[in-house]
């Protein structure tokens, strides 16, 4: 992350990437607000996005009631604010997901608990 500082920013980043056992990955999933914010988890770059999808995702959101009816085939990908279509296939690093991206993916149909985001 970008910092823009007023006066002189001599001391190094306490949150590098060689601080923790692997990578940081922040993940939301819009209009989902049983989870009031997006979960960082460490994420190894090895990891494959189908990885993600169906060994990591499930671990944090499968308690909402909407989980089980996603199709992942419709879901919306951002990457760090962008659209993005990730390749399932591909690794995290392969796909651009370094240490402290964000993603959030958006679900059409599943709007929250009984639709209450809209």
């Amino acid at each position: 992350m970008a910092v823009k500082s007023l006066g002189p920013y001599t001391f190094s980043a306490k949150d590098t990437v060689d601080k923790f056992p692997a990578p940081l990955l922040y993940i939301g999933w819009d209009d989902h607000k049983l989870f009031c914010s997006p979960v960082c988890v460490p994420m190894p770059p090895s990891t494959t996005f189908r990885e993600l999808v169906q060994g990591t995702l499930p671990g944090i959101y499968s308690a909402h009631p909407d989980f089980a009816k996603i199709d992942w085939g419709s879901a919306e990908w951002f990457l760090s604010g962008q659209a993005f279509q990730p390749d399932m296939d591909k690794t995290m690093a392969e796909n651009g997901i370094g240490h402290k991206s964000a993603i959030r993916f958006r679900t059409p149909g599943l709007t929250g608990l009984q639709g209450s985001s809209f």
